[in-house]
């Protein structure tokens, strides 16, 4: 499986939505929390140009979005594709 990794903030509701989905997936996480980690927002930033919301989500370094999109890609049945090593 990719590696996946999700920028949020513990104050996030979005946040909760796509790392739940995630977690029932049985999706393995590498988690940032901008708000606790030094350097993280702008790390996020540099990653994905424009970004400036949270949750910001990456698959194998790619970045697909937030929790809205990461919920398209499981409707459409493409996010396990995604995932597949």
């Amino acid at each position: 499986m990719k590696q996946v990794e999700i920028y949020t903030s513990p104050i996030c509701g979005f946040c909760v939505r796509a790392k739940r989905l995630l977690d029932a997936k049985g999706v393995a996480y590498v988690e940032h929390d901008v708000f606790s980690e030094p350097g993280a927002r702008a790390e996020m930033a540099e990653r994905n140009p424009g970004a400036r919301t949270v949750p910001q989500i990456f698959i194998g370094g790619a970045a697909i979005g937030g929790c809205d999109e990461l919920h398209a890609l499981e409707r459409t049945g493409e996010l396990d594709g995604m995932l597949a090593a």
